[in-house]
């Protein structure tokens, strides 16, 4: 049978053969069916979570497959996050492929040995006799009035753990392709969802596709000032680029997409277009996702740069509770349109 084809991350949007599309598609909706689609391909993928079962996952992402595949392969569990990763990474040894779901993804640092060093490590400590073909997903991020320990964003937690790989979704079209793309690798793989982005909706490709686990995805070309951005960030970028655009500015928008690796071919042949480069995150400054690239962007792109790089980064506080003050420490679309503005007239 024909592999499905992949749809390049690094095009502001898909190839013509690929893009008829279907009734528009909630993002919780298309990751469901690339789970479904991935279950009834392959018997040995499994589903396992609390509630992920008859109650169908707290955010609904596997509902109704309880009654489709039974309780083997759609397993309710106790919480007890670090006792089911655990089971998941043997029974990953084993030959199957395990999806596990966090509740929400700050539940994880439960689970963070059993991510960190056995997940991650096993097939490099086997020599290679090990596969670990696991897909770690959950909501995560900061809601709506969801309180600190609720509002984590664990990318960076996660980032220096060697033998892994990070993707963060932003749209129901690449969502579901990276789906079943991190179900078929043979790598464990942390698949970040917002949980603010489950009801964005959209028109979907039609028909089998998967999206590149370790591409970015550039939304939109421009040549005075490169945003790079992931997850519920996209959008707020987007609320930006529009404004920047009627201001005269021109923006080059990325996605990231793959937050471990990261795609640097497609930063570093954006940054020598620009010469300028701005990255906005959800992510806490200190230690974050920013400062990483930043320091890659410094080590490989110095010479392409006409000004240093600027990030934009959550407040390194635990998330407030109250809205406002919620809303204050996470970056807002002005804040990006006036950092893009300094940034091309060199006032930075």
């Amino acid at each position: 049978m024909a592999a499905p084809p992949v749809l390049s991350r690094n095009r502001a949007r898909p190839e013509p053969d690929y893009t008829a599309a279907v009734a528009e598609t909630l993002l919780f909706n298309a990751l469901r069916e690339a789970i479904d689609e991935e279950m009834a391909r392959d018997p040995h993928v499994c589903v396992m979570g609390e509630d992920v079962g008859q109650y169908g996952g707290s955010y609904k992402v596997t509902k109704d497959l309880y009654d489709k595949y039974g309780e083997l392969r759609v397993l309710d569990t106790p919480i007890a996050e670090n006792a089911f990763t655990g089971m998941a990474v043997g029974a990953a040894m084993t030959g199957l492929r395990p999806i596990v779901e966090g509740m929400n993804m700050g539940f994880l640092l439960l689970a963070f040995n059993q991510i960190s060093n056995n997940m991650g490590m096993l097939r490099y400590t086997s020599g290679g006799n090990f596969t670990i073909p696991t897909v770690v997903r959950g909501p995560g991020g900061v809601g709506r009035q969801l309180g600190a320990e609720h509002s984590q964003r664990l990318e960076a937690y996660f980032h220096a753990v060697p033998g892994i790989k990070i993707v963060a979704v932003s749209t129901p079209t690449n969502a579901k392709g990276l789906m079943k793309a991190a179900i078929r690798d043979n790598n464990p793989v942390l698949f970040f969802e917002h949980v603010l982005l489950y009801n964005l909706s959209e028109n979907i490709p039609d028909g089998e596709y998967t999206c590149a686990l370790d591409q970015a995805d550039v939304v939109q070309e421009g040549t005075d000032v490169t945003i790079l951005t992931y997850s519920r960030m996209r959008h707020h970028c987007i609320k930006a680029v529009q404004q920047l655009e009627s201001d005269g500015v021109s923006v080059e928008l990325i996605d990231l997409i793959s937050l471990k690796p990261f795609d640097m071919a497609t930063i570093t042949r954006s940054i020598r277009k620009t010469h300028k480069v701005l990255i906005v995150e959800e992510c806490m400054k200190t230690g974050g996702i920013g400062a990483e690239l930043m320091a890659l962007i410094t080590e490989q792109c110095f010479d392409d740069l006409d000004a240093r790089p600027l990030r934009l980064s959550s407040q390194d506080i635990p998330t407030p509770y109250n809205g406002t003050l919620e809303n204050l420490t996470i970056i807002q679309p002005h804040q990006i349109v006036e950092a893009a503005k300094a940034l091309k007239a060199g006032q930075v």
